[in-house]
């Protein structure tokens, strides 16, 4: 579904099927392609327009002596699939242009990916023994009536395959449709099916073709083929390979899995198409050159402690491991060094066995991290435990102090719940008989004085004033 839509998106944005710079001519009638001379445009000497293309790189190079080019053109169509046609014509086609090819019966549409003299080794490469004279031709260039006809047609195809797999399901059928190609005339429709056994459709073919009124073709794929024609993400993040570049699918082993040291977990090493991983074989080669410097692992190791198996390698280490079998006591697993493992085969062979293999086990360097230093003084992460717990209690006793009492809404008094501190307060300044070490409460004595002080001061204010006189009477000393 993703690649469906992504070629569409392709064609509405450019009519021609190529990127940005690869647009039509002004007319509008005919495509220009890249115009790059073979080379394409930034986008298409990159990625280009369609799926595993391939770099000419002997496009900019002159024909040796003023030979005719080889009039062979490599032509894409949809997911990868790609086929080859002669021009006998000689038109001038450069990759991205958009052509309309001979098809079977009617007329199809694809996009140059290779042309001269590269096409040659393209062809030898993929093993393909037609002569060149039963190669189907290129008609021209496609027009723009031609590339509407094609889009219409493509935008069938998502439901006739849902529709065909309705059918094969009422059919019983045990087989998958995955895919459906239409044909740029839309004439013939080409369905890719994936099937465990031989499976009888002709029934299937009659339904088909009675409800969409093309000509039907059935094509049988495997399950990689499958994957690379519906494309999706790999476990490593990345697009599948067989979807993006790859063209020839090779058998994978578990032997692969085995040289290269890796768990045989089906679910690993599987693929989306339910086999083995492609990738598995791309550095087989190297692990195979590498495992030619090792011993051989079937050998055993013999020690006066006991015989010692192989279990395990490590190919970049060159390191290998050995579980020694000891008579008495419990089983040790050893890592030695294959130089060390020659050195004791050796010894075996001449009809030395050492005691142990502790001396010729793999010293492992401990790298020692440098100690941290506090070269600024501030970096202690606990600098500040310190100065938190002084400002909380400081905050606690700050906030005891403004708390208000609770008054109580009925009576409208405080609530004092603490009645028996204020009387032992006043207590304090008290000192008990018999009792020495109460000390008398200084608050209490300095208000004591005050009061004292104040009483007399009012007394000697009395004294002070002096008696009214009336004006009428006079006092009179006796004797």
């Amino acid at each position: 579904m993703y690649f469906k839509t992504r070629e569409l998106k392709i064609i509405e944005e450019n009519i021609i099927m190529g990127c940005s710079s690869c647009s039509s001519n002004k007319s509008g009638e005919v495509s220009d392609g890249c115009g790059g001379n073979g080379g394409g445009c930034s986008s298409c000497s990159s990625r280009g327009c369609e799926r595993k293309d391939v770099t000419n790189w002997l496009t900019d190079l002159p024909s040796p002596n003023g030979k005719k080019g080889f009039d062979v053109v490599e032509v894409s169509f949809k997911n990868g699939r790609k086929e080859f046609y002669r021009n006998d014509k000689n038109i001038s086609l450069f990759k991205g242009d958009t052509v309309t090819v001979e098809g079977g019966p009617g007329f199809d549409l694809g996009i140059v990916m290779m042309t001269g003299e590269l096409v040659k080794h393209q062809m030898k490469r993929k093993k393909n023994n037609t002569k060149l004279r039963d190669l189907k031709r290129i008609i021209r260039k496609s027009t723009e009536s031609e590339l509407e006809s094609w889009k219409e047609a493509r935008s069938k195809e998502y439901e006739t395959m849902h529709a065909a797999r309705e059918s094969a399901i009422k059919l019983g059928l045990k087989m998958k449709i995955s895919d459906v190609e239409y044909q740029g005339d839309g004439k013939k429709a080409s369905f890719y099916y994936t099937a465990d056994q031989r499976v009888d459709f002709r029934e299937l073919i009659r339904v088909l073709a009675d409800r969409f009124k093309v000509r039907i073709e059935m094509k049988q794929i495997g399950s990689r083929q499958e994957a690379g024609r519906l494309g999706g993400i790999g476990s490593c993040g990345r697009e599948s390979c067989c979807s993006t570049w790859m063209t020839d699918f090779r058998s994978v082993s578990t032997s692969a899995a085995r040289y290269q040291q890796l768990a045989l977990n089906p679910e690993k090493l599987a693929g989306q198409c339910g086999k083995l991983k492609c990738c598995l074989n791309f550095e087989l080669d190297q692990y195979a050159d590498a495992l030619k410097m090792f011993p051989n692992n079937r050998k055993v190791l013999k020690t006066k402690e006991g015989d010692a198996v192989h279990i395990k390698t490590d190919v970049f280490r060159r390191t290998m491991w050995y579980l020694v079998k000891k008579e008495k006591g419990q089983n040790e697993i050893v890592p030695l060094e294959i130089d060390k493992v020659f050195e004791v085969l050796e010894l075996n062979k001449k009809g030395t066995i050492p005691k142990n293999l502790k001396n010729f086990v793999v010293v492992e360097v401990v790298e020692v991290e440098p100690a941290y230093e506090n070269v600024v003084g501030q970096d202690d992460l606990t600098r500040f435990d310190n100065k938190f717990k002084k400002n909380k209690r400081n905050n606690r006793n700050k906030n005891n102090r403004n708390r208000k009492p609770r008054t109580n809404n009925k009576t409208g008094r405080n609530k004092v719940n603490n009645t028996n501190k204020n009387n032992n307060n006043k207590q304090q300044g008290e000192k008990k008989e018999g009792d020495s070490t109460i000390k008398p409460n200084r608050r209490n004595n300095n208000r004591n004085k005050n009061n004292r002080n104040n009483k007399n001061r009012r007394n000697n204010t009395n004294a002070n004033k002096k008696p009214k006189q009336d004006g009428n009477n006079t006092s009179k000393k006796t004797d």
